[in-house]
């Protein structure tokens, strides 16, 4: 069994999907209505949709403080190569990939207050 997909309400499904889309290689494949709901397919298949707010059934509209997602990296050379193209593209980002829990890495928010992990774990030799 594996994990195919998750589905995140956002404020403004087209400015988060145009992001994972330009920072993280995400295709879009299908947009329902006026960008109420889009798919996006990520380079090993995995399945982020997004959806406007309205369809939350009980009207919640944040995430727990620790929800987040992440993307895992080879190396440490490929978090520092993500953090560096996400600081040219003017992304928000509070700390520098460091050492934190055993893996190599760095969180920032994405547009739809995404909490994001970008990491490897890759052993230092």
């Amino acid at each position: 069994m594996r994990l195919n997909h998750i589905n995140i309400p956002v404020e403004n499904v087209a400015v988060t999907s145009h992001f994972f889309e330009q920072h993280f290689n995400f295709k879009c494949t299908e947009t329902k209505g006026d960008n109420a709901l889009v798919v996006l397919n990520g380079d090993d298949n995995f399945t982020l949709v997004l959806m406007s707010q309205s369809f939350n059934r009980d009207g919640a509209t944040e995430f727990p403080s620790a929800f987040h997602i992440g993307f895992l990296l080879a190396s440490k050379e490929e978090v520092t190569n993500q953090y560096n193209k996400l600081k040219m593209a003017d992304v928000q980002l509070k700390n520098e990939p460091a050492n934190m829990r055993g893996v190599f890495g760095f969180y920032f928010m994405a547009p739809g207050n995404i909490l994001v992990e970008v990491s490897s774990d890759e052993k230092s030799l």
